[in-house]
Protein backbone atom coordinates (compact mmCIF):
# COMPACT_ATOMS: atom_id res chain seq x y z
CA UNK A 1 0.00 0.00 0.00
CA UNK A 2 1.15 3.31 -0.76
CA UNK A 3 1.20 4.72 2.92
CA UNK A 4 2.78 8.63 1.12
CA UNK A 5 -1.31 8.71 -0.57
CA UNK A 6 -2.74 7.87 3.31
CA UNK A 7 -4.10 10.77 5.73
CA UNK A 8 -5.81 10.07 8.57
CA UNK A 9 -8.96 12.66 9.95
CA UNK A 10 -9.78 12.87 13.25
CA UNK A 11 -12.76 14.76 13.57
CA UNK A 12 -15.99 14.37 15.11
CA UNK A 13 -18.13 16.27 12.00
CA UNK A 14 -19.15 13.29 10.30
CA UNK A 15 -20.45 15.18 7.23
CA UNK A 16 -16.91 17.13 6.85
CA UNK A 17 -15.39 13.46 7.01
CA UNK A 18 -17.31 12.20 4.17
CA UNK A 19 -16.63 15.28 2.05
CA UNK A 20 -12.89 15.25 2.60
CA UNK A 21 -13.11 11.40 1.92
CA UNK A 22 -14.87 12.26 -0.99
CA UNK A 23 -13.07 15.35 -2.32
CA UNK A 24 -9.51 14.35 -1.66
CA UNK A 25 -10.17 10.91 -3.56
CA UNK A 26 -9.90 13.25 -6.31
CA UNK A 27 -6.37 13.75 -5.93
CA UNK A 28 -5.72 10.13 -5.26
CA UNK A 29 -5.34 10.52 -1.23
CA UNK A 30 -6.63 7.51 0.69
CA UNK A 31 -8.75 8.79 3.34
CA UNK A 32 -9.71 7.02 6.80
CA UNK A 33 -11.57 9.16 9.50
CA UNK A 34 -12.02 8.46 13.17
CA UNK A 35 -14.93 10.36 14.98
CA UNK A 36 -13.59 9.74 18.50
CA UNK A 37 -9.94 10.92 19.23
CA UNK A 38 -8.65 7.83 21.35
CA UNK A 39 -9.58 5.46 18.15
CA UNK A 40 -7.90 8.15 15.96
CA UNK A 41 -4.45 7.68 18.42
CA UNK A 42 -4.78 4.04 18.62
CA UNK A 43 -5.21 3.70 14.61
CA UNK A 44 -1.70 5.85 14.98
CA UNK A 45 -0.04 3.94 17.02
CA UNK A 46 -0.86 0.91 14.46
CA UNK A 47 0.41 2.31 11.14
CA UNK A 48 1.39 5.59 9.92
CA UNK A 49 -0.43 7.91 6.92
CA UNK A 50 1.52 10.31 5.35
CA UNK A 51 -0.37 13.01 7.27
CA UNK A 52 -3.09 13.71 9.84
CA UNK A 53 -5.93 16.12 9.81
CA UNK A 54 -6.84 17.42 13.38
CA UNK A 55 -9.34 19.17 14.53
CA UNK A 56 -9.58 21.41 17.75
CA UNK A 57 -13.01 21.00 19.14
CA UNK A 58 -13.51 16.67 19.94
CA UNK A 59 -15.12 14.90 22.44
CA UNK A 60 -13.46 13.12 24.89
CA UNK A 61 -9.98 15.03 24.67
CA UNK A 62 -9.50 18.21 22.47
CA UNK A 63 -6.85 18.26 19.34
CA UNK A 64 -4.20 19.75 21.44
CA UNK A 65 -4.23 17.12 24.07
CA UNK A 66 -4.41 14.66 21.04
CA UNK A 67 -1.22 15.90 19.21
CA UNK A 68 0.41 16.44 22.39
CA UNK A 69 0.01 12.92 23.38
CA UNK A 70 1.14 11.99 19.51
CA UNK A 71 4.20 14.19 19.65
CA UNK A 72 5.71 11.60 22.22
CA UNK A 73 5.88 8.80 19.67
CA UNK A 74 5.52 10.20 16.31
CA UNK A 75 6.47 13.44 13.94
CA UNK A 76 3.76 12.48 11.25
CA UNK A 77 2.38 15.98 9.83
CA UNK A 78 -0.60 17.60 10.97
CA UNK A 79 -2.99 20.19 10.11
CA UNK A 80 -5.55 21.46 12.99
CA UNK A 81 -8.79 22.47 11.74
CA UNK A 82 -10.86 24.56 13.99
CA UNK A 83 -14.08 26.48 14.24
CA UNK A 84 -12.73 29.27 15.90
CA UNK A 85 -10.09 31.59 14.28
CA UNK A 86 -8.53 32.77 17.81
CA UNK A 87 -4.85 33.59 17.36
CA UNK A 88 -4.21 32.05 20.44
CA UNK A 89 -5.56 28.86 19.47
CA UNK A 90 -3.24 29.00 16.13
CA UNK A 91 -0.14 29.50 18.55
CA UNK A 92 -0.96 26.87 20.84
CA UNK A 93 -1.35 24.25 17.97
CA UNK A 94 2.11 25.39 16.19
CA UNK A 95 4.59 25.05 19.97
CA UNK A 96 2.56 21.59 20.10
CA UNK A 97 3.96 20.77 16.87
CA UNK A 98 0.91 21.22 14.18
CA UNK A 99 2.46 21.79 10.71
CA UNK A 100 -0.12 24.20 10.03
CA UNK A 101 -3.74 25.65 10.85
CA UNK A 102 -6.66 26.11 8.76
CA UNK A 103 -10.22 27.84 10.05
CA UNK A 104 -13.66 26.39 9.36
CA UNK A 105 -15.23 27.11 7.33
CA UNK A 106 -12.43 26.65 4.27
CA UNK A 107 -12.25 25.73 0.98
CA UNK A 108 -11.19 22.43 0.36
CA UNK A 109 -9.14 23.07 -2.59
CA UNK A 110 -6.75 25.19 -0.37
CA UNK A 111 -6.65 22.15 2.09
CA UNK A 112 -5.46 20.31 -0.59
CA UNK A 113 -2.81 22.48 -1.50
CA UNK A 114 -1.60 22.89 2.00
CA UNK A 115 -1.38 18.84 2.32
CA UNK A 116 0.54 19.25 -0.75
CA UNK A 117 2.99 21.43 0.39
CA UNK A 118 3.24 20.01 3.31
CA UNK A 119 3.91 16.58 2.17
CA UNK A 120 7.02 18.12 -0.72
CA UNK A 121 8.41 19.51 1.94
CA UNK A 122 8.85 16.99 4.63
CA UNK A 123 9.95 14.62 1.19
CA UNK A 124 12.68 16.92 0.67
CA UNK A 125 13.73 16.94 4.44
CA UNK A 126 13.75 13.02 3.95
CA UNK A 127 16.39 13.52 1.19
CA UNK A 128 18.44 15.61 2.98
CA UNK A 129 18.56 13.79 5.49
CA UNK A 130 19.66 11.06 3.93
CA UNK A 131 23.43 11.63 2.52
CA UNK A 132 23.10 8.48 0.07
CA UNK A 133 20.33 7.43 -1.76
CA UNK A 134 20.32 3.73 -3.54
CA UNK A 135 17.86 2.53 -5.96
CA UNK A 136 18.95 -0.88 -7.76
CA UNK A 137 22.26 -0.38 -8.99
CA UNK A 138 22.61 3.16 -8.78
CA UNK A 139 23.91 4.99 -5.60
CA UNK A 140 23.40 9.01 -5.35
CA UNK A 141 25.59 11.05 -2.62
CA UNK A 142 23.62 14.35 -2.19
CA UNK A 143 26.08 15.74 -0.41
CA UNK A 144 28.73 15.43 -2.91
CA UNK A 145 26.42 15.59 -6.27
CA UNK A 146 27.98 12.49 -7.23
CA UNK A 147 26.10 9.36 -9.00
CA UNK A 148 27.80 5.91 -9.07
CA UNK A 149 25.81 2.82 -10.77
CA UNK A 150 27.42 -0.77 -10.28
CA UNK A 151 30.48 1.32 -8.57
CA UNK A 152 31.02 3.00 -11.50
CA UNK A 153 31.20 7.06 -12.03
CA UNK A 154 28.46 8.51 -13.75
CA UNK A 155 29.28 11.81 -15.38
CA UNK A 156 25.95 13.71 -15.37
CA UNK A 157 25.99 17.64 -16.41
CA UNK A 158 24.21 19.54 -14.10
CA UNK A 159 20.93 20.00 -15.69
CA UNK A 160 20.57 16.27 -16.14
CA UNK A 161 21.56 15.80 -12.36
CA UNK A 162 18.88 18.14 -11.38
CA UNK A 163 16.24 16.24 -13.36
CA UNK A 164 17.35 13.05 -11.97
CA UNK A 165 17.37 14.60 -8.53
CA UNK A 166 13.71 16.52 -9.26
CA UNK A 167 12.07 13.09 -10.39
CA UNK A 168 13.57 11.23 -7.30
CA UNK A 169 12.22 13.92 -4.51
CA UNK A 170 8.51 13.58 -6.33
CA UNK A 171 8.82 9.92 -7.62
CA UNK A 172 4.93 9.58 -6.88
CA UNK A 173 3.91 12.55 -9.24
CA UNK A 174 4.61 12.76 -13.41
CA UNK A 175 6.47 15.44 -14.75
CA UNK A 176 6.03 16.97 -17.83
CA UNK A 177 7.96 19.34 -19.90
CA UNK A 178 6.63 22.07 -18.98
CA UNK A 179 6.79 20.67 -15.07
CA UNK A 180 10.78 20.29 -15.21
CA UNK A 181 11.35 23.51 -16.84
CA UNK A 182 9.61 24.99 -13.66
CA UNK A 183 10.88 23.37 -11.22
CA UNK A 184 14.62 23.97 -12.79
CA UNK A 185 14.37 27.61 -14.16
CA UNK A 186 17.95 29.24 -13.81
CA UNK A 187 19.86 26.63 -14.97
CA UNK A 188 21.14 27.60 -18.26
CA UNK A 189 17.51 28.56 -18.65
CA UNK A 190 17.64 29.99 -22.27
CA UNK A 191 19.45 26.95 -23.90
CA UNK A 192 17.92 24.20 -22.31
CA UNK A 193 14.08 25.30 -22.30
CA UNK A 194 13.37 23.31 -25.69
CA UNK A 195 15.79 20.58 -24.94
CA UNK A 196 13.61 18.62 -22.05
CA UNK A 197 13.15 15.20 -24.18
CA UNK A 198 17.13 15.16 -25.37
CA UNK A 199 18.36 16.17 -21.68
CA UNK A 200 15.83 13.08 -20.17
CA UNK A 201 17.03 10.73 -23.35
CA UNK A 202 21.30 11.31 -22.57
CA UNK A 203 20.12 10.57 -19.30
CA UNK A 204 18.70 7.30 -20.05
CA UNK A 205 21.52 6.55 -22.03
CA UNK A 206 24.24 7.29 -19.27
CA UNK A 207 22.12 5.07 -16.67
CA UNK A 208 21.47 2.02 -19.49
CA UNK A 209 17.85 2.89 -18.96
CA UNK A 210 15.86 1.11 -21.88
CA UNK A 211 12.63 3.69 -22.71
CA UNK A 212 11.10 0.44 -23.37
CA UNK A 213 11.66 -1.47 -20.46
CA UNK A 214 12.69 1.27 -17.68
CA UNK A 215 14.36 0.19 -14.10
CA UNK A 216 14.54 4.59 -13.50
CA UNK A 217 12.34 7.08 -15.86
CA UNK A 218 9.21 5.70 -17.19
CA UNK A 219 7.68 7.77 -19.70
CA UNK A 220 3.79 7.84 -19.24
CA UNK A 221 2.56 8.66 -23.02
CA UNK A 222 1.03 12.17 -23.77
CA UNK A 223 2.06 13.06 -19.85
CA UNK A 224 5.64 13.01 -18.83
CA UNK A 225 7.81 11.47 -16.93
CA UNK A 226 8.07 9.26 -13.86
CA UNK A 227 11.09 8.52 -11.39
CA UNK A 228 10.11 4.17 -11.02
CA UNK A 229 13.75 3.12 -9.21
CA UNK A 230 13.47 0.75 -6.42
CA UNK A 231 14.62 1.94 -3.56
CA UNK A 232 16.97 -0.09 -1.42
CA UNK A 233 17.18 0.82 2.51
CA UNK A 234 20.42 1.27 4.37
CA UNK A 235 19.70 -1.68 6.39
CA UNK A 236 18.89 -4.03 3.34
Amino acid sequence: MNTSKIIYVIDDDEKLCALLQEYLARFSYQIKTFTHPQAGLDALQESQPALLILDVMLPEMDGFEVLKQLRKTQTIPVIMLTARGETMDKIVGLELGADDYLAKPFEPRELVARIETILRRTKFQELQNNSELHYADLLINLQQQTVKQAGQNIDLTTMEYEILILLIKHSEKIFSRNDIMDEIRGIDWNAFNRSIDVSVSRLRQKLNDDPKHPAYIKTIWGRGYQFIGKKIEQND
